[in-house]
């Protein structure tokens, strides 16, 4: 079946196209209703299937005759080792581990919180909970006591499971002191606590109450797959909500494997006993889907990396993962190839090594610069394809799908939509706009397998959130348009738009020209008030190593850039160099904070940043530029 075949049967015939794509997972009992239509306009798919993702991902495999072949790496510079796992191994160790949260009393419907870093052992919690038919909710290891609180009274978890410590580059960062203060504020009581005793930084667990998690689970009695529900859930992912408390998305276990086994094929081209590696974290959605999950479904061999793209130990990093581990299908944030480009723009690391058995490489979770883009393929002489999805949706919305021949790249786009899903843009008053016409990006009703359809404890939440704004149709807050032969552009987030006079811009575009100057590395665009204009855009611009102008000059130069490229109705006038930007765990730059502390406005520090002491920083250079009298803080 080509891509267009794909896309009009998905459109025309939603419960066929999806009745044919759930053949493909190993079911206890097949669905017979494809899909269920419910009053509030949300929407349940394969409502009387049963089945098991752990089942699928370790033991299906295993009977297929994969028993021997190698399902997870662990590739760990931080700690300079390395650990392999046979499906036949990593079975094992799933088992006992879900046999030990038996024993602790967690079973079908339970909750567990993961509060660790990048080991092994949080794919392993990850599927010994899924085995229990437990719901389990990953959290960041290292993030505040108050956030995971807040993420504890939320999931409400029978057990919570973490490490002693999580290293970083140049720090060892101790979670006993987050964990236990987290469980003193919270007013939900967990029943127990496994950590996970790590060489780098032990834990003295005399007088907490909390367990080895050794000692506690070696030798317990394994645990069979339990069968659960299409429906029923299979983990929490907390995301940014604008009310400050975290929204708890909501995956099913039916529709989230029928759907992310049709991604790895179709999207990403990958084949069983295939090496995929996904660049990310557990704690995010790409970690979830494209670490553990999608890559296991399909029986294919998995690499879970603890490190940086730099500085783990330089700017090769990514490149020797991909040499040694054979890797075919690579997966990463533009932010993190921003990062190497910054370090290695002439690609001088890049040639030490071997990367011959890699296909291509995918981006997402941050707009993909043309610079960087022209960059990356150049150096690699490998497809490079942007694609863009959300937590909420679970897999790509739009992408190339390789696995059906469409492979096209247009500058600027994250391709097509992927069959199943049906991309419109909007006005503010809910009319369809034409080709090349900006407006609301959304996706047409109904949501395809997957995709959330409820928040945890919340769902008149989900339905205001997503459903209310553009009746029909799923509100997914991006702007953007499409062209006239279906190719979509996301501009950015509808926030990141900016009104300069009555003109409606976006920073999204202006931070695509000034990243084709030859001396920045990246920067973020954000809007200040003005007295006269409303707003006003400002550049803040991080340089390439190495880099060799002042900046007087540099600023002169993005200014004729922009209203070059953009026009003097941009009224872009000021370009402020900082040494880098404020980013999430997952790269994407925390525009929204910067727009606050620009305006002096002080914000909520945000709890997903990578490393807060970068906002003093930019506040000094705030400051000393005199922009504004005082930056904004964060509480």
């Amino acid at each position: 079946m080509s891509y267009a075949e794909a896309y009009q049967r998905a459109r025309q015939d939603a419960d066929g196209f999806w009745a044919e794509q759930a053949r493909a997972v190993a079911w206890y009992q097949a669905p017979t209703r494809i899909l269920d239509t419910l009053q509030d306009g949300t929407h349940r798919w394969f409502g009387d299937g049963v089945l098991n993702t752990s089942y699928l991902a370790l033991d299906h495999q295993i009977e297929q005759g994969r028993g021997e072949q190698l399902a997870l790496i662990h590739d760990s510079p931080v700690t300079a080792s390395q650990q392999r796992f046979t499906f036949n191994q990593l079975r094992d160790r799933v088992a006992e581990l879900a046999g030990a949260l038996a024993r602790l009393g967690v079973g079908k419907g339970d909750g567990v919180v993961i509060y660790l870093p990048m080991v092994p052992e949080a794919a392993i919690a990850m599927l010994a909970c899924a085995r229990l038919g437990a719901v389990h909710s990953v959290v960041f290891g290292g993030f505040a006591a108050h956030e995971l609180a807040i993420r504890v009274d939320d999931a409400k978890p029978k057990v919570v499971l973490t490490a002693s410590c999580g290293i970083e580059i140049d720090r060892v960062i101790p979670y006993m002191p987050l964990v236990s203060g987290a469980l003193e504020q919270a007013a939900h009581r967990v029943e127990a606590v496994l950590v996970l005793q790590r060489d780098a930084g032990p834990a003295d667990l005399t007088g907490t109450g909390f367990k080895d998690w050794r000692a506690e689970v070696t030798g317990s009695e394994p645990a069979a797959p339990v069968p659960v529900n299409a429906a029923d859930p299979l983990y929490i992912m907390y995301t940014s909500g604008t009310t400050g408390k975290p929204k708890g998305i909501v995956r099913d276990n039916g529709g989230h494997a029928v759907a992310l086994l049709y991604a790895l094929r179709q999207v990403y081209g990958m084949r069983a006993g295939e090496v995929w590696w996904g660049c990310s974290d557990v704690g995010w959605v790409v970690g979830h889907s494209f670490i553990v999950y999608a890559p296991l479904l399909g029986g294919c061999t998995t690499v879970m990396f603890e490190g940086k793209p730099v500085k783990t130990p330089d700017a090769g990093a990514y490149w020797r993962v991909v040499q040694e581990h054979g890797v075919q299908g690579l997966f990463a944030a533009p932010t993190a190839f921003r990062a190497i480009r910054k370090e290695d723009p002439d690609g001088e690391a890049f040639k030490r090594y071997d990367v011959s058995s890699l296909r291509h490489l995918f981006v997402a979770g941050e707009k993909l610069d043309t610079p960087t883009y022209q960059w990356l393929s150049e150096l690699t002489g490998r497809p490079v394809y942007d694609h863009w999805w959300q937590t909420e949706t679970g897999w790509p919305v739009t992408a190339p799908c390789t696995g059906l021949g469409q492979t096209e790249v247009r500058g600027g786009s994250t391709n097509r939509p992927v069959p199943g899903y049906q991309v419109e843009v909007l006005d503010a008053n809910s009319r369809p706009l034409g080709p090349d016409e900006e407006g609301a990006i959304v996706l047409r009703l109904p949501l395809p397998p997957g995709c959330a359809q409820t928040l945890w404890n919340d769902h008149p939440r989900y339905l205001d959130a997503y459903l209310n704004t553009h009746p029909g149709y799923y509100h997914t807050g991006d702007g953007g348009y499409l062209d006239a032969d279906g190719f979509v552009y996301i501009m950015g987030r509808t926030d990141d738009v900016i009104n300069v006079s009555g003109h409606r811009l976006s920073t999204g575009v202006m931070e695509e020209h000034i990243a084709t100057h030859p001396a920045v590395a990246e920067s973020a665009v954000v809007g200040m008030h003005d007295e006269l204009c409303g707003e006003v855009p400002v550049g803040l611009v991080v340089l390439k190593d190495g880099a060799d102008i002042d900046e007087p000059r540099l600023e002169q130069e993005l200014v004729a850039l922009i209203r070059d490229q953009v026009g003097a109705v941009a009224r872009f006038r000021r370009a402020l160099v900082v040494p880098r930007l404020p980013k999430t765990r997952s790269g994407k730059t925390l525009r929204a904070a910067l727009r606050k502390m620009a305006n002096g406005r002080d914000f909520p520090l945000p709890s997903t940043i990578d490393d807060p002491a970068i906002l003093d920083e930019i506040a000094v250079v705030l400051s000393r530029d005199g922009l504004v009298p005082a930056p904004g803080k964060p509480q």
